[in-house]
Formats: structure tokens, C-alpha cells, sequence
């Protein structure tokens, strides 16, 4: 009998938008449900393969690649996988979507700047309007955020 390969739950938005609160979410709620779930946050995959500090768009490009080649490894163990990541560039979320087909769900965690500035849960805005981080994606970066034109589930958090 052929396995099931996992469907991937990729949640993509601004730094502090909410994405890894909601993937702690349902990433508990699938494992009360018995599933087999992974959960892939940006920020700790990041660290993990040494890609730190380094927000260019070929290291973001480079990075998402990794997730996405990492979770085609090892999606035949796993009943859902949970990305968190934010994936600024749509070039890796289409990839992704080309990959996974219809085991793919994006999910939109949008929030507007005024409200990230407000949370601010891990001070970088602050930091960003200190000029302290001068790439902060959505606030003073060169990289934009590129919304998906396609079908996807938007969550707003504001």
C-alpha cells in the first residue's frame, strides 16, 4: 500500500503577523486529533542551517528552497507539515505550490504595519525605526512582500 504524503501547511506573512502563534495552534489541535504533524518555523530553520542575519533575496530564495527540499524529504512520515516563514517572494511560494500540488495551502497570516509596530513581539520594528535593522521586510526593506495572486486562505490578525 502506497503511503499518504503529507499535506503542507505553509503560513506566510510579515515578521509578527502571528504565523508561528497560529502554527502552535494547529499544529496542537492535529496531534489531539492523532495526526502525525512536523512544524517548520522559519526562524529556528534559519539558525539550524546557518543562514542567519543574512535577508538578501538570493539567501531568502536560498532558505525557502531549503524548506521546501527539506519537507519533500521527509513528507511521506508525516500527515501534515506546518511551515511558518515569511517567505516575502513569490517565486519560492509558487515553487512550493508547483512541488506539493493540491497537498499545498497557503495561508496569508496578514496584519497591517500599524499593528505589527504596535505588537512589536520581538522588538524589531523598534529596531528598524532606530535604524538598527535596515531590512526589515514590509517596513524598511528593498525586498517587498509579494501577495499571491492565486488562491489562497488569508488569515487577518489584525
Amino acid at each position: 500500500m502506497k503511503k499518504k504524503l503529507a499535506k503542507l501547511l505553509w503560513l506566510t506573512g510579515l515578521s509578527g503577523s502571528g504565523k508561528t502563534t497560529l502554527a502552535n495552534s494547529v499544529y496542537k489541535n492535529l496531534l489531539k486529533h492523532n495526526f502525525k504533524v512536523l512544524k517548520i518555523d522559519g526562524d529556528i530553520f534559519r539558525k539550524k542551517t546557518k543562514n542567519i542575519n543574512n535577508f538578501s533575496k538570493k539567501n531568502i530564495i536560498h532558505n525557502n528552497n531549503e524548506i521546501i527540499s527539506y519537507v519533500k524529504k521527509i513528507e511521506k512520515k508525516f500527515d501534515f507539515v506546518i511551515v511558518s516563514v515569511i517567505s516575502p517572494l513569490l517565486i519560492t511560494r509558487k515553487k512550493a505550490k508547483k512541488i506539493f500540488g493540491s497537498r499545498y495551502f497557503e495561508i496569508y497570516v496578514k496584519c497591517s504595519i500599524k499593528e505589527l509596530i504596535k505588537r512589536d513581539t520581538k522588538g524589531l520594528y523598534k529596531k528598524a525605526k532606530d535604524k538598527v535593522i535596515t531590512n526589515l521586510i514590509g517596513y524598511n526593506s528593498k525586498i517587498k512582500y509579494e501577495k499571491s495572486k492565486y488562491k489562497k486562505i488569508v488569515v487577518n490578525t489584525d
